[in-house]
């Protein structure tokens, strides 16, 4: 179900928009967590984690129905067109499942990253290192800013 954009943040910084639900946490790695149920979690990619890996064209798990789950454990990969990166673990507990839909329209996750393009769903206990909304935005803030003056540098020729 869409999450009603009176419960979301809106941010813009440049060229990048998005909306951030605000009862969901983030991680500094731009993975979101959001509690289903007693325990159960839903978890995936920011917008700005699929924009920076790029249109994505696969995701693959390596953990089934039950495994234990650790933070940090990486439990599987995301091919993008932009990158082939790492899925880690973001809590403590037993792997539940992937997204199924991912499977047949893996960019799901570019297109509705809140709603329809979570990654996978844990049962246990999230880690602690989350952000709420504000100190997500402030943390894209400093990210976006370092990227835009790391840009800067690169095109300026006294440097």
């Amino acid at each position: 179900m869409p999450i009603p954009p009176k419960q979301t943040t809106y941010y813009k910084q440049v060229r990048f928009t998005t909306r951030l639900p605000n009862h969901f946490k983030y991680s500094p790695s731009h993975y979101w967590i959001s509690e289903i149920s007693g325990g159960l979690f839903r978890v995936g990619f920011t917008k700005f984690a699929a924009r920076m890996l790029g249109d994505f064209v696969e995701i693959t798990f390596s953990v089934n129905g039950g495994d234990p789950i650790t933070v940090g454990d990486s439990i599987g990969s995301v091919e993008g067109f932009k990158a082939i990166a790492e899925v880690y673990c973001v809590g403590d507990g037993s792997w539940v499942r992937g997204n199924p839909e991912m499977e047949r329209q893996a960019d799901l996750v570019d297109k509705d990253p809140y709603d329809q393009g979570w990654l996978y769903e844990m049962h246990g206990v999230a880690s602690e290192d989350w952000l709420n909304v504000e100190q997500y935005i402030a943390l894209l803030d400093a990210t976006i800013s370092k990227m835009l003056e790391t840009e800067q540098q690169a095109q300026d020729p006294s440097c």
